[in-house]
């Protein structure tokens, strides 16, 4: 059997993909560089090929302004890590300058609290650059979209079987994952449950995409799809039980989220009314709701809605006693104290051991606010460069599909309560289903 050239970049692009994700999504200086090292060879063996050069090209003279924005974004992340003199720090970086003076025989330093983490995170917002411009590249029709669907629902299954064997087997740590943290959640292949729950809020997106999308050619082209139909309905059941198990207070508000917004665009916006779709939506929610919550516990399931009980609780490891909200407030006050340059992207770890007022030995990688990390990271100036550089999809009404409302309620909930969105592999399905979810794709 012949593979045509779309599938076989296709298929190598989700080969990649999958690396990403079983090494818990490049949530490590090394994984970072790694992804890049990747994604950089794939862009470039894409380029060769002269239609997708072609799309490229296009892409880029439709863009070329958000493009260059972007690029100057990445130019202030390096502009971040350079060594200045003192007396430069101390305009740029006031605050910076204050604990250098505290060490002695100082001349240069940068505004980075942490300059290696921050040359990873040039290197992994590159490779986000380099993900929107393969996926204008080799996604261009509407097959196209729904095959990396299917991709995502495969892998999602897969990702949620395999977390909840481990889950039964109380998480144990098995080769290079460490799942031991989480005795009593499922993870997956990723350290963090929420994170994992996140994922498998994008995993399910796709298999209800491809469930509507099987009704809708069944009943204008009057083709059957029983047996795709069958096994995405089986993906979507392992899916939810996996966010369900995670016990993540993110992923299951997301998961209801999802349901409801579904529901409604089915009930109130949909013309062609998909009975067998809804159908599905209301077992999910009946199913994995209801009666998951009782099997693994009615409360624990309950209490992940309440969607801001744990900000006031104190955070894993007990740090102090301190509560996330404590962190969220410590992120604000040192954004202010950093407020036009910002620390360095990746910098807040640093910042935290350095100001955090902490009677152990623990400490917290993020402030559990996106939106407060990045502005504290980045500074204005950084901030609105970012900003600046797609706030034109935004202007455009075509890119308001359904999908990308989701996505952006999604956006909107985690900036504003939890650290995902610091995590390469969240940044990188954000990405891709908002530009393959903005696009006009051919039939």
């Amino acid at each position: 059997m012949r593979i045509s050239k779309n599938k076989k970049y296709q298929y190598l692009f989700f080969s990649i993909l999958s690396i990403f994700i079983i090494f818990n999504g490049g949530n490590s200086n090394l994984s970072i560089q790694f992804n890049f090292i990747l994604i950089c060879l794939f862009f470039l063996f894409c380029l060769k090929d002269k239609n997708y050069n072609l799309h490229f090209k296009n892409f880029y003279t439709n863009n070329r302004k958000s493009i260059m924005i972007y690029i100057i974004f990445l130019t202030y992340l390096i502009f971040q890590i350079l060594p200045l003199p003192i007396s430069f720090l101390k305009f740029f970086s006031p605050e910076k300058s204050v604990l250098i003076n505290l060490l002695d025989n100082i001349s240069f330093s940068s505004i980075s609290l942490s300059p290696s983490s921050t040359f990873f995170q040039f290197l992994n917002f590159a490779s986000l650059l380099l993900l929107v411009l393969i996926c204008k590249m080799i996604f261009y029709t509407e097959r196209h979209k729904y095959r990396f669907y299917f991709y995502l629902s495969l892998i999602g299954f897969l990702t949620s079987a395999i977390a909840l064997l481990f889950y039964l087997n109380e998480n144990p740590d098995f080769l290079i994952f460490k799942n031991s943290y989480y005795k009593n959640a499922s993870t997956g292949f990723f350290i963090n449950r929420t994170v994992y729950s996140v994922f498998s809020i994008f995993s399910l997106i796709s298999c209800l995409e491809l469930l509507k999308k099987y009704e809708e050619i069944e009943n204008i082209k009057k083709s059957d799809n029983f047996f795709q139909k069958i096994y995405i309905r089986l993906f979507t059941i392992f899916i939810t039980i996996g966010i369900v198990t995670s016990f993540s207070r993110i992923g299951n508000f997301l998961l209801l989220i999802t349901m409801l917004f579904y529901l409604l665009n089915e009930i109130i916006f949909v013309k062609r009314k998909n009975y067998t779709f809804r159908i599905i939506l209301l077992l999910v929610i009946f199913f994995d709701i209801l009666i998951l919550g009782i099997y693994f516990g009615t409360s624990e399931i309950i209490n992940r809605f309440y969607f801001l009980k744990e900000e006031f609780n104190s955070i894993p490891g007990d740090i102090s006693g301190a509560t996330r909200f404590d962190l969220i407030k410590f992120g604000i006050n040192e954004f202010s104290n950093f407020i036009f340059f910002g620390y360095g992207a990746g910098g807040f770890e640093n910042l935290f051991k350095i100001k955090y007022i902490n009677t152990t030995n623990q400490f917290a990688n993020h402030s559990h606010a996106d939106l407060f990390e990045f502005l504290g990271e980045f500074g204005l100036i950084g901030f609105l460069l970012i900003v600046s550089s797609f706030i034109k999809f935004f202007f455009n009404k075509k890119n308001y599909s359904f999908v990308n409302i989701l996505i952006i309620t999604y956006s909107i909930i985690i900036l504003s309560f939890d650290f995902s969105l610091h995590v390469p592999i969240i940044q990188i399905f954000f990405v891709i289903f908002y530009f393959l979810n903005s696009s006009q794709f051919k039939n």
